[in-house]
């Protein structure tokens, strides 16, 4: 199974993090960002001052619960799981999850991105879209998601974009932190199961 998340660049979030609204300068509010500074006026497209903080999952809008994907592309991996290991309550760490480092057959392997984000599902009808409601399900994501970790009352990790605002700095910073599958996965494209299964790795931590 694939999971394929927000596939927004680095360099766009932060620049979008760094194109506030005009607002008094008096006033004690920060003001919102712009994730697209040139997309039409629409309110789905700000992003509120320290919304992961200040806001529960269910009530950010779409630019906001996208802008948490920190684009590690482990989502991506092909994983086995244990569904007889699944608690009825959603509550497991999914201890029973291997992930391998193959990926979907859309991923750049180069850049940790996907291909054709905006149409996925087109070229990969079963490629699983993360929403609020289908999350709790979804514990076997690695534990430095931000979904994962805001939905179980955990801080962003300290290198997430949305808290440097540098995406050069995040990058390196993730690197250290060995997350991310840019330079060090291969396409599912030619793969046979068995071959698969021989790619299990360590380096992605449910």
């Amino acid at each position: 199974m694939t999971l394929n998340l927000f596939n927004q660049s680095g360099s766009q979030l932060a620049s979008a993090l760094d194109s506030k609204t005009t607002t008094d300068s008096d006033s004690a509010t920060p003001s919102a960002v712009r994730l697209f500074p040139h997309s039409q006026n629409n309110a789905n497209d700000l992003l509120r001052p320290q919304f992961w903080s200040r806001f529960a999952l269910s009530e950010l809008n779409h630019s906001e619960w996208e802008a948490l994907c920190d684009g590690c592309g482990s989502c991506c991996l092909i994983k086995y799981i244990d569904d007889d290991n699944v608690s009825d309550d959603h509550s497991h760490e999914a201890e029973m999850v291997e992930y391998t480092d193959v990926t979907c057959q859309l991923m750049d392997c180069a850049t940790g991105y996907c291909k054709h984000y905006a149409t996925r599902q087109e070229h990969v009808p079963d490629c699983i879209q993360l929403t609020m409601e289908n999350l709790p399900q979804m514990m076997w994501l690695p534990s430095h998601c931000a979904y994962k970790r805001l939905y179980k009352g955990q801080d962003l990790p300290s290198w997430h974009l949305l808290l440097t605002g540098d995406a050069v700095a995040t990058q390196q910073q993730m690197r250290a932190a060995n997350v991310g599958v840019a330079g060090r996965c291969i396409s599912e494209i030619g793969m046979t199961d068995e071959e698969m299964e021989e790619r299990v790795v360590n380096w992605v931590q449910p």
